[in-house]
């Protein structure tokens, strides 16, 4: 059995990498019903409040990438930690909506490549088995702090709506440990720019890492728009849940993603990565069905425990296989790549599933209902037409 490096110095600063990419989302998605009285708004402006986070990720990150490349990881770490802290704590001092928008922009070029540099780093430093367990166990801290951070910003919310923003702050110490802690792993620089790009355009354009990408967009469409910006809303408006129910219910996503990614290690020795991304896909759709068939709150967060199952064989199998497509000297522009794409499915997600139910529906519930449904058809077709063709 491989072996975690537990006493790692570099291990600790990787997960907390982790943990702070993954919040930005995880940690305000119960607020986002709060946000349209306090603001004004309506549900398709509440998804910018998603999307104006990540889409700078979709520009940003893979130039992150050669920089840390070129000049190493702790340098585009550090001051990314930082962005990430000061602008989404400023939220919680917002004046307007624009305002809001504004800073979450922000905050999200900070947090573009964050959980980039923490796979990149996982890359670097461990090989063979040993990378398998790590990405494992960094695969199960995104889904631990997944599942805490909802009911974290539920009961933060329930003091106040900008509550949730103040935590973001706990960013900049991470950046004071990143600075005393993390080790930068010895590698060959590239100097040359332009060869560095037509290195990068050659591996972007194999067959493997195309299904790769265009697995990893559907992955977070379908999980950005529906689960993390249209069910929240269909929870307030179907069930009139508060914050912290709903913070609740979306926590079993992370739950079951941790407790499945914690075992990768075991599942990468059973069947091939692409195999592992079509179970996570069948997952998916069957999770989304259990949602629309769901009579109460407690039925969607059962269906939500099949969907966390599908994000946490998903998106380690993905790490994975991207990590191991190039050398050393490339793997961060890669992976910028790879979270390039990641966001450019969480910035379309929101905006596909508020804006389709509030134009093409009679009402955004039944707008919602009928769009799970239909990302769940896709999912399971995709998924189970991948395993079919490949048995």
């Amino acid at each position: 059995m491989a072996v975690v490096p537990w006493r790692s110095s570099t291990l600790y600063v990787i997960l907390s990498c982790s943990l702070m990419g993954v919040m930005g989302v995880s940690l305000v998605s119960p607020v986002l019903p709060d946000l349209r009285p306090v603001f004004g708004v309506t549900d398709a402006q509440v998804g910018l409040v998603i999307t104006a986070y990540t889409l700078p990720g979709v520009v940003v990150t893979p130039f992150v990438g050669l920089v840390a490349d070129r000049f190493g990881r702790r340098r585009v770490v550090v001051p990314l930690l930082v962005l990430f802290a000061v602008a989404g704590a400023g939220v919680a001092v917002a004046r307007t909506f624009a305002e809001v928008i504004a800073l979450r922009f922000l905050q999200g070029i900070g947090a573009s490549a964050l959980i980039t540099l923490a796979v990149t780093l996982i890359g670097d430093v461990y090989e063979g088995p040993r990378r398998d367990a790590v990405m494992g166990v960094n695969g199960s801290t995104i889904g631990t702090g997944a599942a805490f951070y909802p009911l974290l910003g539920g009961a933060l919310a329930g003091i106040r709506w900008s509550a949730p923003f103040l935590f973001f702050g706990v960013g900049a110490l991470v950046a004071v440990v990143a600075v005393v802690a993390l080790e930068e792993p010895d590698a060959e620089r590239s100097t040359d720019v332009r060869t560095y790009l037509g290195r990068l355009r050659a591996v972007a354009t194999l067959p493997q890492a195309l299904g790769v990408f265009v697995a990893l967009f559907a992955a977070f469409l379908i999980f950005y728009g529906a689960v993390l910006t249209a069910l929240p809303l269909l929870l307030r408006d179907a069930y009139a849940l508060g914050s912290g129910r709903i913070g609740a219910t979306l926590s079993a996503v992370a739950i079951a993603s941790a407790v499945v990614s914690s075992q990768y290690g075991r599942l990468s020795d059973r069947l091939t990565a692409p195999r592992l991304v079509a179970v996570g896909f069948v997952a998916y759709g069957l999770g989304l069905f259990g949602i629309r068939l769901a009579g109460s709150p407690r039925a969607v967060a059962a269906a939500l425990l099949v969907f966390g199952v599908g994000f946490g064989v998903v998106m380690p199998a993905i790490d994975t296989t991207v990590v191991t497509l190039v050398d050393d000297d490339l793997r961060a522009g890669v992976m910028g790549l790879r979270t390039s794409v990641l966001r450019l499915g969480q910035t379309v997600g929101p905006v596909a599933f508020t804006v389709t139910a509030d134009l093409a529906f009679e009402s955004t519930v039944a707008g919602y209902r009928t769009l799970l449904v239909v990302a769940g058809v896709v999912a399971v077709v995709a998924g189970g037409g991948y395993l079919l063709r490949t048995r």
